[in-house]
């Protein structure tokens, strides 16, 4: 296999690139990036003064497979020592907050706290993870998160840290969004060991073997609960860009955006605005709708399957405090749609990360995210929107919440327009469709990204990992 066209350049796509790069049999790597920087969503801002801002994910998870593969990842680029790590018995793993009838509530971490009534719940929550082993499952083959545990854990619990959680992962409507996609491991626990608790206690299927390396093992030693680096998250992409530059493999390219893609006597022909090359495979890492619209007429079902995929739009709030001015520490609170339909939550950044303060003086940082699924109720359209009203929504919930009279000293706004896809009942079978129809048609083309198979960090590098395995037949 001689030139492999990787489309698309945030974090699914640069990690594709990289394990790409770790086969013999691919001699040629063509990167594609639409924008004027690698990364996607995945994007921080470090000021002149030192402090770190973060405009997507702030951290990620060490457990699990996927969160193996990307520690591995992290030490083989050399990172280990910017590593920022936050343990289970940190204060920002342990308190997480919903806010709920106009008041902060602390989530239960501990049995006394299942056992006891603690608002907002109207009865302990032992009682419903109790009866939980004795709910029959469901024969539907997919239905959505609200129902699924209303079913097995109540309505209540549902309602309010089931949806907080949804607006929080997902900035998405749990009662749209799929159980057997958003949250595989709940639905294989019920259909294997017919119990969310049996589930968790015996294991719900097979999961990916990824050997830990040294990062991930001292993750586990040190009961990692999340990590970040020392200059943001947004590092961790402009590492991966350097390491396939210097790969000799690699062609990178900014500001490159694909017109049309079609097939050719040796694979494919992309057209971009400057010229065209060619290629005998491509793996897109596009957004569903993005790839829709460079596919040639040929590909009409999978087209339409593509653009079925739905995508939701996120106002991102970052604000600095000057002193100490939260009323609580923990990681953040969470605000569930009966609450507030446009405000998401609230992020308490410099708990779990002081070291991306400014090093001169006390400072608070705050992250407020907004819209998702209720974008366009809450705020209009993203186009017509404006930096000042969203700035305002944002500050007038930190003082409502957090009884912060002060005004910022410095803040930041960024809308990331359809940045996370929405995974509603029945995309499983999509997807399948999809490759199924790649696979008919003996198409060169994988399809990897957020849009497919996981909207977390771990999900989308272990899917460019997979979508390289899969074509190259490395282990890696």
């Amino acid at each position: 296999m001689r030139t492999i066209a990787v489309l698309g350049g945030g974090i699914g796509g640069l990690a594709a690139s990289y394990y790409l790069c770790k086969s013999p049999q691919v001699t040629k790597i063509i990167l594609l990036e639409s924008s004027s920087r690698f990364g996607g969503w995945l994007w921080s801002t470090r000021r002149s003064d030192g402090a770190v801002f973060e405009h997507g994910p702030r951290s990620i998870r060490p457990a699990g497979a996927v969160g193996r593969n990307t520690l591995n990842m992290v030490d083989d680029l050399g990172l280990g020592g910017d590593i920022l790590p936050i343990t289970y018995s940190h204060v920002a793993a342990k308190n997480r907050y919903l806010y709920v009838n106009e008041q902060l509530h602390k989530m239960p971490t501990s049995i006394s706290g299942l056992l006891r009534t603690v608002p907002p719940f109207s009865r302990p929550l032992l009682l419903s993870f109790a009866g939980e082993i004795l709910v029959k499952k469901s024969k539907e083959d997919d239905e959505s998160i609200h129902s699924f545990v209303s079913r097995r854990l109540g309505k209540e619990f549902a309602d309010i840290a089931v949806d907080s959680l949804c607006r929080g992962v997902f900035a998405g409507d749990c009662r749209k969004l799929s159980v057997r996609s958003c949250f595989p491991p709940f639905y294989n626990a019920e259909q294997r060991r017919g119990s969310l608790i049996l589930g968790m206690l015996l294991g719900s299927g097979p999961t990916p073997v990824i050997s830990p390396g040294p990062l991930a093992q001292r993750s586990v030693k040190e009961s990692w609960a999340m990590w970040s680096l020392r200059s943001g998250v947004g590092s961790f992409p402009g590492s991966i860009s350097d390491y396939l530059q210097q790969s000799g493999k690699v062609e990178l390219h900014r500001d490159a955006h694909v017109k049309q893609i079609n097939p050719s006597t040796s694979g494919w022909k992309i057209h971009m605005e400057d010229g065209a090359i060619s290629a005998d495979h491509i793996i897109s890492a596009l957004p569903a709708k993005a790839l829709s619209s460079v596919l040639p007429p040929s590909c009409q079902p999978l087209i339409q399957q593509l653009q079925d995929i739905s995508t939701v739009t996120v106002a991102v709030v970052n604000l600095e405090y000057d002193g100490l001015i939260l009323p609580v520490t923990g990681f953040g609170h969470l605000v569930p749609s009966s609450e507030d339909r446009g405000l998401l939550g609230v992020v308490y950044d410099s708990v779990p990360f002081p070291q991306h303060n400014r090093p001169d003086g006390q400072t608070t940082r705050l992250t407020v995210m907004m819209g998702g699924a209720w974008f366009e109720e809450a705020f209009g359209s993203p186009e017509s929107v404006t930096v000042e009203s969203l700035l305002a929504r944002a500050t007038e919930a930190v003082s409502r919440h957090l009884g912060v009279a002060a005004a910022p000293g410095w803040s930041r706004v960024s809308v990331l327009k359809d940045c996370i896809p929405q995974y509603y009942k029945g995309h499983y079978q999509q997807v399948d469709s999809m490759r199924g129809f790649i696979k008919k048609n003996n198409l060169p083309l994988s399809l990897t990204g957020s849009s497919f198979d996981g909207v977390s960090v771990n999900d989308v590098i272990f899917s460019g990992r997979t979508a390289a395995k899969e074509l190259t037949g490395n282990g890696f």
